[in-house]
């Protein structure tokens, strides 16, 4: 065998895990709202399947298969026309719909033929834009997780951060659900004495982890947050298939979000938000005014959670390079948390390969409900 087997030949929990996608018939982010401008595309992918999206002079949102039709060059590359796309080679431009609209060329007396690629629903939420890579009949029933605290006249201080990590998803959800690799950190310190007390399925699939830890004690980070009111000793951890999220004391929370490029690259979406009311003035018992929190953020962006989320992806990077030359031997998995999440990512994954093969036989069954 030249390379790691795919999911059929796969042997072992490991080998499972690291040939599955992610299910796609949920939403998933693909950019943030602010970066995709009026008259501007973006050229993305979800598991090999290049996507464009691209937003309309109007505002307007839309996703269609990145591939003219005609000699199949990236649409990504071509220029929107008002709420249109156009292809830069001869012309062919596109409605939403994903049909050719208007062709810039003679048809060599023919009368214009029907041609359309496909479409993806698209969305906005918490500040990103979302796809639908499935069933498109299957997107009204799915949900983008709702975060409460971001909403409101007085939402949560929040931090988004976004990195293109090259490995495999489920590595970075093993990443962010073991606590034990605190020495990879030891410079800036999130975390540290970590100790797992609970792991298990919830009755709806769902993985629950939580640990004992000190967190948020960093050299930075460490002098504004108030732990006379945060309690920052333990934290909770949910794998939500495919969404992770976190809370630490209810003062701390977070939600990863993630986009499976293709086999070996995944683009990382982390929102942080905290509490307001934990966040104190170095020296004091005095808290942060509201209106600078977004400032100190930005801060804490910069000079720590950056810095050490960038740890995680170099390991996640070595990781996946390290699995591509070694998939044959043996690993050794302590972290029986770490077990769970990549049983609930392989059963998923075996899920929707059945649901779509069904489909493939039977082209005109209905979506139901999982």
């Amino acid at each position: 065998m030249s390379g790691p087997p795919g999911f059929g030949q796969a042997r072992g929990r490991r080998q499972k895990v690291l040939a599955a996608g992610l299910d796609p018939d949920h939403w998933y982010p693909v950019e943030y709202e602010r970066a995709l401008l009026p008259g501007k595309t973006l050229a993305t992918s979800f598991w090999d399947r290049p996507i464009v999206v691209w937003r309309g002079r109007d505002g307007s949102l839309h996703a269609l298969e990145d591939r003219c039709a005609h000699r199949q060059l990236r649409l990504s590359a071509g220029v929107v026309d008002g709420c249109h796309l156009t292809c830069e080679y001869h012309g062919w431009t596109y409605g939403g719909d994903g049909r050719v609209v208007h062709y810039a060329h003679d048809l060599f007396g023919r009368a214009e033929p029907e041609v359309r690629v496909r479409t993806y629903p698209v969305t906005t939420r918490h500040g990103l834009i979302w796809v639908f890579p499935g069933d498109p009949a299957r997107a009204g029933e799915r949900r983008i997780p709702g975060i409460p605290e971001l909403t409101g006249p007085r939402p949560w201080p929040r931090m988004n951060i976004s990195f293109v990590w090259r490995a495999h998803h489920s590595m970075i959800i093993d990443n962010t659900s073991d606590f034990t690799h605190a020495y990879l950190h030891r410079k800036y310190r999130p975390f540290w004495d970590a100790k797992l007390t609970h792991h298990g399925v919830t009755d709806t699939g769902d993985v629950e982890i939580s640990y004992d830890a000190f967190i948020g004690g960093g050299r930075f980070v460490r002098h504004f947050v108030n732990r006379r009111r945060a309690d920052t000793t333990s934290i909770d951890i949910t794998y939500h298939y495919p969404y992770q999220c976190s809370n630490t004391g209810g003062y701390i929370k977070h939600w990863l979000f993630l986009l499976p490029m293709d086999r070996r690259t995944t683009r990382v979406f982390f929102v942080f938000y905290f509490n307001a009311d934990g966040i104190q003035i170095p020296g004091t018992a005095l808290t942060v005014p509201y209106r600078l929190t977004a400032t100190l953020m930005r801060a804490v962006s910069t000079f720590t959670a950056r810095p050490t989320l960038s740890q995680d992806g170099a390991a996640v990077e070595g990781e996946q390079q390290g699995y591509e030359k070694h998939f044959a031997t043996p690993t050794v998995e302590l972290n029986p948390a770490v077990r769970l999440c990549q049983d609930l990512t392989i059963r998923k994954w075996g899920e929707y390969l059945a649901r779509d093969a069904r489909t493939r036989r039977h082209p005109g069954a209905q979506a139901t409900s999982d």
